[in-house]
């Protein structure tokens, strides 16, 4: 505790030595994971555009910090006292973070005037599963598709809020998973088809509401099957997980798996069941297999939603990218996936058409938000 304490207030105390001049671009990282996101846009913003970055994460084992590059120049603050004083006395240009509620929890806007830009890290909507004013207090946001545009602007017009700078920008995600991407392997007989479990988390999603069930179903139909939880599950409710585990884990048609960036499940799996979570999203759209949606009820943090008169992203898309089963109807799940993998070229076709009206620069992202940014940095010093 007391080194990392330490090492926060060195890294926060480093920042402040940082010359005012120097400071016009500042990327903030709540986690490693952020970098996934961020990287395409930073690289642009460096190796093309020549800009200076100051990269600024809570976590040590963020990528960002240990780039090589003389033009990313990193810092790590910690989670604590010294990443809430970082951002309420930030005196910079431009930050960009993919922090939601910037401004309404404990992280504050700073007392100086900084032009906060949002990027975010997935393809969901903007007005159901986060609170309705989750989006209100930055100044610019990297929109991934046109869905979150029309959202945010319908907002504004609802609430009579002040109009922000929104950019398309798009969702380099995406793009690495299709440059990534592979065929997983053949398949023959069930025993050859890989089932990828990967839930959100929460008291009413897959694993506490039917996961056992699911899991007894999918494991006697003989399908290989690799668990992988959200991380959040394993610290809020790690029983949920244990009980599969105990039942199948000593069968070798089952998988855990638990580390954060693992990608062989993905890849190498046929289809995915999951129920609200982007991850479905990035599975379908980004490796062009198919998702099983689970219908349990919608993670919904803003009760108002409806008011906008627009059906949110992750309810239109789970019918195009797969199909939906009710969790009373599991017994029916090991059809629906000899189904949904009976035909992989023509869903390639389907999701082709459904990605390119989604999602903006397909294949520019990084370059698209760069250029934002930079000329954000620019306005900021006319």
């Amino acid at each position: 505790m007391a080194l990392s304490f330490f090492r926060d207030w060195s890294g926060y105390r480093a920042f402040r030595r940082v010359p005012r001049a120097e400071r016009r671009i500042v990327f903030l990282a709540e986690s490693g994971q952020d970098w996934h996101h961020f990287e395409p846009v930073v690289r642009h913003l460096t190796e093309t555009l020549g800009e200076t970055i100051l990269y600024v994460s809570s976590d040590p084992d963020d990528a960002g910090l240990h780039q090589a590059s003389p033009l990313i120049r990193p810092f790590c603050i910690g989670t604590g006292l010294w990443r809430i004083w970082f951002c309420q006395f930030l005196d910079a240009d431009v930050l960009v973070t993919q922090i939601l509620d910037f401004g309404n929890l404990d992280l504050k806007r700073s007392v100086h005037p900084v032009h906060v830009v949002y990027m975010f890290h997935s393809l969901i909507s903007t007005h159901m599963a986060d609170y309705a004013n989750s989006f209100d207090s930055y100044d610019t946001i990297l929109c991934a598709g046109p869905h979150q545009m029309r959202e945010i602007r319908r907002r504004e017009e609802l609430h009579q809020l002040p109009a922000k700078q929104l950019v398309p920008h798009g969702y380099g995600r995406l793009e690495e998973l299709l440059a990534n991407r592979r065929e997983a392997p053949p398949v023959a007989t069930d025993a050859d088809i890989h089932v990828l479990l990967a839930p959100s988390w929460g008291e009413e999603t897959i694993l506490p509401v039917c996961g056992d069930a699911l899991a007894d179903v999918l494991m006697a139909a003989g399908f290989r099957l690799t668990l992988r939880p959200h991380y959040q599950t394993r610290w809020k409710m790690p029983e949920v997980i244990d009980r599969i585990v105990a039942r199948h884990g000593g069968n070798p048609r089952f998988r855990l798996v638990e580390q954060m960036g693992e990608s062989d499940s993905l890849y190498d799996s046929h289809v995915m069941i999951t129920d609200w979570s982007g991850a479905g999203q990035d599975y379908g759209m980004g490796l062009e297999k198919p998702v099983l949606y689970i219908d349990v009820p919608p993670k919904a943090r803003n009760d108002t939603w409806p008011e906008l008169g627009l059906e949110p992203f992750e309810s239109y898309v789970r019918a195009r990218l797969g199909a939906l089963l009710k969790p009373e109807q599991l017994g029916e799940a090991p059809k629906l996936i000899r189904e949904l993998v009976g035909d992989p070229a023509r869903f390639r076709r389907e999701v082709a058409k459904l990605r390119e009206e989604s999602v903006y620069n397909l294949g520019s992202s990084g370059e698209a938000g760069a250029l934002a940014i930079a000329r954000i940095a620019r306005e900021c010093r006319p």
